[in-house]
């Protein structure tokens, strides 16, 4: 049994703490707001981000960061990405001597342009990279709350700390599988989210199932293509947390990147699709995010390029489209 804290409250961080806690770990899961802490420990139902799932009273529920993390070994990160820096900004002075941080959000920082990971690094004043752990893969929180079968990968900087994650997350509805690339990992992750706002877009566009297919394939190979020039691994993005995480963004109907694009691709101007939404979709920063690094680092993302202009510059995704199926014939490798 660990002492665990879940840094993090919305659907993704209550359904891991459900699982940790059925695998009889001490959980705490953290809420920024304190009232809707208060209603959380009132009512053990996550109202906004995972209704008619009940909290068990052994979940200890808590606003104070300083007291959830207090008595933690393993800290679980689930705040959306953009939120990550400010909200350990309260905490970067902690020990990390006998204790494991987790990642299990997806997307880049926009300003700093950091993988979730690279914040950690930044922020923390006393971590080594050892301590840093990353979780990503097919995973909605709404099937893991329900114990429908899901597996996932989980990576870190030393074999050690990666079984850690896998022992402590593992049982019959939650498989994880270890690896050693952290960054393919976590860029596997994010990037999917674009591509499943350029999958929504084609659905909300009125393309087909061809069209999808098509984006599905050649966005896995820009994804593999741009984190490998980072020095992830090839094979990473073939897994679970690369074309797994892929397929289930580009397809569910719980996807909120997805729902994004196609409200997008049915003529809605984006601010007032996020406008309406209350979870964060990762995929629109992550979109900003990646479009500078491709500058930067002088490489093609033809997909994402296009899913940049029509989110952020209202281009037609039609003549995204026309854009794409028009550029220069070319081997398929």
């Amino acid at each position: 049994m660990m002492n665990i804290s879940i840094l993090g409250s919305g659907g993704w961080g209550t359904a891991l703490g459900l699982i940790l806690n059925s695998n009889r770990n001490k959980v705490t899961l953290w809420e920024y707001d304190t009232e809707y802490a208060h209603t959380l420990n009132e009512y053990r139902e996550n109202f906004y981000y995972l209704p008619k799932i009940k909290i068990p009273d052994r979940i200890r529920i808590t606003n104070d960061i300083n007291e959830a993390v207090r008595n933690a070994e393993l800290i679980v990160i689930s705040t959306p990405t953009q939120f990550i820096r400010n909200v350990i900004e309260n905490i970067k002075d902690i020990t990390f001597t006998n204790r494991v941080i987790l990642s299990v959000s997806k997307g880049i920082e926009t300003h700093s342009l950091m993988t979730v990971s690279q914040i950690f690094q930044d922020v923390f004043t006393k971590i080594d990279k050892k301590n840093i752990t990353v979780l990503s893969g097919p995973s909605h929180a709404e099937e893991v709350a329900k114990n429908i079968p899901t597996a996932v990968a989980a990576a870190g900087y030393v074999e050690k700390n990666s079984e850690i994650i896998q022992k402590t997350f593992s049982n019959k509805h939650f498989r994880v599988y270890r690896s050693n690339d952290v960054l393919g990992v976590e860029l596997g992750g994010a990037l999917k989210n674009v591509i499943a706002i350029a999958a929504g877009i084609a659905d909300g566009a009125g393309f087909g199932d061809n069209t999808k297919a098509a984006i599905m394939t050649r966005g896995i190979r820009e994804i593999t293509r741009f984190g490998m020039r980072f020095g992830a691994q090839e094979n990473t993005f073939m897994g679970l947390s690369g074309i797994g995480d892929l397929i289930v963004t580009c397809m569910s109907k719980h996807s909120r990147n997805r729902f994004v694009g196609e409200e997008v691709g049915k003529g809605k101007k984006l601010k007032h699709v996020l406008a309406e939404m209350k979870m964060v979709a990762e995929g629109v920063a992550t979109t900003e995010s990646t479009h500078e690094l491709s500058k930067k680092i002088n490489i093609e993302l033809p997909i994402i390029e296009q899913v940049y202009r029509v989110l952020f510059h209202g281009k037609d995704p039609h003549q995204a489209t026309e854009m794409l199926m028009t550029r220069n014939l070319r081997d398929e490798k």
